[in-house]
């Protein structure tokens, strides 16, 4: 089975995809996909170094993301040019990596899966990490380098809680919930959808 994973910054996403790593399944992480590509000597770089230029490509040849960052943030036209170069590759390693793989459940952790409009109709299930705005804020500053100001323009770039959770036909609520907890729904989640269950605190 392969089934969507996303929510948004801050929500305990990663923690989800952690559990479910556990549980067995195959855990394939776009974003680790994505700084592959755009890291020294990535796939991506001669195609961004040609779009947008020397100045976005740092001294080992990787792309300079917080240039990059501050870049898109300002601009959509040139957030949309570079997911035209990113996303198709993104895809097209991600299911490189799912076809490969060997477990009964195939988990595809994108952050901007509801975003991206592309990739339902390539999935059994879509499985939303929800918490609070407020929630979210005060985790994410927990985070080194992150201000205020950073987390505000993160929350705006991506899609509402609201169009996640419709998008969702299983939703997790991430909010006061202990770790054990969490890791117990992830787990009967994870046996429901043929990974073997195994054992609960």
């Amino acid at each position: 089975m392969r089934v969507g994973l996303t929510g948004g910054i801050g929500s305990g996403k990663s923690t989800v995809a952690g559990f479910l790593r556990e549980a067995g399944a195959a855990i394939v992480d776009t974003d680790a996909i994505s700084r592959g590509l755009t890291g020294p000597g990535g796939a991506a770089m001669p195609a961004i170094a040609a779009q947008f230029g020397a100045d976005f490509v740092s001294p080992d040849g990787a792309l300079d993301r917080d240039r990059m960052r501050a870049l898109a943030f300002s601009d959509p036209a040139a957030k949309r040019r570079l997911e035209a170069i990113l996303h198709p590759l993104i895809t097209a390693e991600a299911l490189a990596q799912a076809d490969a793989a060997t477990a009964p459940l195939v988990v595809f952790d994108v952050p901007l899966l509801v975003e991206s409009g592309r990739w339902r109709p390539r999935l059994a299930r879509v499985l939303v990490v929800d918490c609070s705005t407020e929630t979210q804020i005060e985790r994410v500053l927990q985070r080194p380098g992150w201000t205020r100001e950073r987390v505000a323009g993160a929350l705006a770039a991506q899609t509402t809680r609201e169009a996640r959770r419709a998008a969702a036909d299983v939703v997790l609520l991430n909010d006061g919930l202990p770790l054990v907890a969490l890791r117990n729904e992830v787990l009967d989640l994870a046996g429901r959808w043929g990974c073997e269950t195994i054992a609960r605190p």
